[in-house]
């Protein structure tokens, strides 16, 4: 047995299996594509669902991958020991229907012997206590001594997941010696020491379960191999644990030197390192497959692991961002089997370091507020989940960080009330987000229509027979004039939404009736659906109408889509490659398109941007379409959307050299027909988002018709020439800012006549002189002025004004500093006046500003003032 690197392992699985005929297939994303039943991949079988349930037909009856993985339950207790991780890679070898448990066995074991040659006294196998057909074929066949067999129960040696295919497995162990065990005479394999390392599972899927107990052998059984390779590569390099791994401890050293710490020197921060090592990783490999962070689903999967990579990034004294330079490392260390993270590397950093940067912006105020919340509990207390909801709320602390935190001081959470908090707020936002358009008819079905054929791309218009009507959420025979229909159609030259376009608009006609299509959609099952008006006429299923698109509309439509198209390689060639697009609308108007970047754009990057696109639209380039298969789109270039399911087959919409991209949508069929493309606005959509709104063809003229509009009226408004508006606004703007001197010196003369008039009027109260008045025509800051000059003329002073402005009434308050000394507080003072007036406000001792609603009540609010003063208890001189 040989000392192996990880991807050196990884290599030799997926050889061995290829020349046992397998198919080796890329690690399928960790979005799973087709399945809302999870929300990451987490094993290597679960991308295989699909084939095993015969819903899809498999590539080959016999497949090996290997698969990267997430899995977060045990999230909190990763760091702790050196046991728990997040992310894994599962090697697996799949056969849908042709090879069983005499091959499966065999060459597990000859990998196991032979290839990596492990030595077959250290190898243990366990099988179900009832399969003796496994029994024989290991002892008899594969040669494996029978002493090294161990049966063990359903819990362990059965593989069901509720009603389904199910069976017995296999699991290969290996024995790493008695320093590893527990000492217990009990120990051997299954026990819960580290002597025994399974590290290779055998699923003989051999049944068909009812659920209730039933089981019914399967004409086809299948086998689903799964082999965790990191734990593997534990036993080939003789350590401990995956952190000590060779490419899992160049990450981990990658941290150890920007903290200055040594793995294994301190417990504390080996906790610290293993929960960053291990977040980053699959940080680096969610944010490689197209998850964002966010508050929802996945998205608040990857934030809680980077958030709580960050905190620890600081126990251990790091208080830059840092997340995003060990990722360089983790794309380093996965290079040779992820390529793709090479090429996104700059992508990936980006995303990390601007949500390092967003969290750094509130962790210290969460901190400190998180402290003041434990300082109010008890010994052994719980924080509340309204406390722990509203740090996730304002300061973003997932529940996991907080909890980490209270756990470390001996406190808890109350996690249930937490997760309903969660809930409302999900309910909430998702009503919110709830469409009424078409939402009848998704319970409905449409299966025993045909299939809808699109014709949109070559004609927009054509016969087409109506399969079925719904009204009202129900399928209906017919619909007369005035009502509101969806109509299905076997032939369409309407575009269903899709891709961020829009649907078509138009007419469906026939003899004597008349239907205004006003959006089209797909249902469930990829049949269109045109939303409309009957205006003429009657409908019946089975009538031969005419389908007709709103020609110019499309024709504005397809300009917008191909514009997308260029402004996106526009975008990745003036800003980098970590440019990718993360949503888009295109409609007749306008082209709205998303993009992940980090920072707003300079007024000479979107220049150069828009230059690039009117380059592109004035050579006038051939727009081409292209249908073939994925993988050989891929290898030509072609972009894929972040995250998007695509089928076999793909649709390449390529544009000279400007622009080559997977795309359903509808062009135009030369770049020179989108006429000309301008800019409109440039903004933030969310955290590493931006969004660009733009406009082509007419709708640019229309806009250049709009801005010379508005110049002109300001021109007259300005009595000047339009050429002359700079240089005429310039001098207003100063004519204004003459003017606001000359009014705030006129402001301080009168302030200053008021004050003489104020001071002789005041009022002794106690210890203090007691000024109060309501002042005509003044707004809060002119009222501060006076209350400021009086303060520091006299340190006894305490003044409150009141004036109206905006019909409001406004107050400000100021005490000198004996008087601040002696107990008065203008903050406490403008409170309760305030009050009386309906409004509030405050402030310090010396200073305070408020505001009212009610303008009748400013005399009994100033009369307070002095009941309020009178209170105040003179300290002893």
């Amino acid at each position: 047995m040989e000392w192996t690197g990880l991807n050196e392992l990884r290599e030799k699985y997926l050889a061995f299996f290829e020349s046992k005929g397998h198919l080796r297939l890329p690690s399928f994303p960790l979005v799973p594509q087709g399945d809302n039943s999870l929300l990451l991949i987490n094993s290597g079988m679960a991308p295989m669902k699909k084939y095993f349930l015969g819903q899809v037909t498999p590539p080959s009856k016999r497949v090996t991958t290997c698969q990267k993985c997430v899995r977060t339950p045990d999230i909190e207790h990763v760091g702790k020991d050196d046991r728990h991780g997040t992310y894994f890679e599962m090697l697996g070898n799949f056969s849908f229907g042709d090879y069983f448990k005499h091959e499966a066995t065999a060459w597990g074991w000859e990998f196991v012997t032979k290839v990596v040659q492990l030595p077959e006294d250290k190898v243990y196998v366990t099988i179900y206590q009832d399969d003796d057909e496994a029994y024989d074929i290991w002892t008899k066949e594969v040669g494996v001594d029978p002493s090294h067999i161990v049966r063990l129960g359903k819990e362990d040696n059965f593989w069901e997941h509720g009603s389904g295919p199910c069976g017995p497995c296999s699991e290969i162990y290996f024995d790493r010696g008695e320093k590893y065990g527990c000492g217990k005479p009990t120990c051997g394999v299954g026990c819960d020491c580290d002597r025994y390392v399974e590290f290779w599972n055998i699923v003989f899927s051999q049944f068909d379960s009812d659920g209730k107990g039933t089981y019914t052998p399967m004409p086809k059984p299948n086998i689903d191999t799964g082999m965790g390779l990191e734990r593997l590569a534990c036993v080939m390099q003789g350590v401990n644990n995956l952190f000590e791994v060779d490419t899992v401890q160049n990450i981990m050293k990658h941290t150890g030197r920007i903290a200055g710490v040594t793995y294994g020197a301190q417990e504390k921060a080996d906790i610290s390192l293993r929960v960053v090592t291990d977040h980053i990783r699959s940080t680096v490999f969610l944010v490689g497959d197209g998850v964002l962070p966010s508050n929802e689903g996945r998205g608040y999967v990857l934030r809680r692991l980077l958030r709580r990579a960050a905190r620890h990034g600081r126990l251990l004294g790091i208080r830059e961002p840092f997340l995003y330079q060990v990722a360089e490392t983790v794309v380093h260390e996965n290079a040779v089997a992820y390529p793709d993270l090479v090429e996104k590397q700059g992508y990936i950093q980006s995303v990390i370091k601007s949500e390092e940067e967003r969290f750094s912006a509130t962790i210290d105020q969460g901190l400190q507020l998180l402290e003041q919340m434990i300082g109010g509990l008890s010994e052994n207390g719980v924080l509340s989940g309204a406390d722990a909801f509203k740090l996730y709320d304002t300061f973003g602390f997932p529940l996991d960080l907080t909890s980490d935190i209270l756990e470390e001081r001996g406190f808890s959470v109350d996690a249930d009330r937490f997760d309903a908090l969660m809930k409302e707020q999900r309910e909430r936002a998702r009503a919110a987000r709830a469409s009424g358009m078409g939402a009848a008819w998704e319970d409905s079905k449409d299966e025993d229509t045909p299939e809808t054929q699109f014709v949109g791309y070559e004609k927009l218009a054509c016969p087409a027979k109506v399969t079925a009507i719904i009204a009202e959420g129900e399928r209906v025979g017919l619909a007369a004039t005035g009502r509101q229909v969806s109509i299905l159609l076997d032939t369409t030259p309407f575009y269903a939404e899709s891709g961020g376009q829009v649907g078509d608009t138009g007419l469906l006609t026939a003899d004597g009736m008349c239907i205004k299509i006003t959006g089209c959609k797909k249902s469930a099952t990829g049949r269109f659906l045109h939303f409309g008006e009957v205006t003429e006429g009657s409908l019946h299923v089975g009538d031969t109408v005419q389908a007709q698109v709103d020609a110019p509309r499309r024709r504005a439509i397809m300009r917008n889509h191909s514009a997308a198209h260029l402004l996106q390689g526009a975008l990745r060639s003036v800003l980098g490659t970590h440019v990718q697009q993360a949503g888009q609308l295109v409609d007749a108007h306008r082209v709205r398109f998303d993009f992940t970047h980090f920072t707003g754009l300079t007024p000479e990057e979107l220049d150069a941007v828009e230059k690039q696109v009117n380059t592109a639209i004035l050579s006038a380039v051939p727009v081409t379409t292209k249908t073939m298969a994925i993988e050989e789109a891929k290898k030509s270039g072609a972009m894929a959307l972040f995250g998007e399911k695509y089928g076999d087959v793909v649709r390449v919409v390529q544009m000279g050299t400007f622009s080559k991209e997977f795309c359903g949508g509808t062009h135009v069929d030369s770049t020179g027909k989108i006429g000309l493309f301008r800019v409109v606005s440039e903004t933030s959509v969310a955290a590493g988002v931006r969004r660009i709104e733009a406009a082509t063809g007419m709708n640019v003229l229309e806009l250049l018709h709009e801005q010379d509009t508005a110049l002109k009226e300001t021109a007259q408004v300005l009595k000047s020439a339009p050429v002359d508006i700079p240089h005429r606004a310039a001098q207003v703007v100063g004519e204004l800012h003459e003017k606001d001197r000359v009014i705030e010196t006129l402001q301080g003369k009168i302030a200053a006549m008021q004050m003489d008039a104020l001071v002789a009027a005041s009022k002794e109260v106690g210890h203090f002189h007691l000024i109060t008045a309501s002042l005509k025509g003044m707004d809060v800051d002119a009222l501060r002025m006076i209350t400021d000059r009086v303060r520091e003329s006299d340190a006894q002073a305490v003044i409150v004004l009141a004036s109206i402005a905006g019909g409001k009434v406004v107050f400000a308050a100021a005490c000198g500093k004996d008087a601040v000394k002696n107990g008065a507080h203008a903050g406490n003072l403008l409170r309760t006046a305030a009050k009386i007036a309906g409004g509030g406000g405050g402030g310090r001792p010396d200073s305070a500003t408020a505001g009212g609603r009610d303008v009748s009540k400013i005399a009994e609010a100033l009369q307070s003032v002095e009941n309020t003063l009178a209170d105040v208890n003179t300290p002893a001189k």
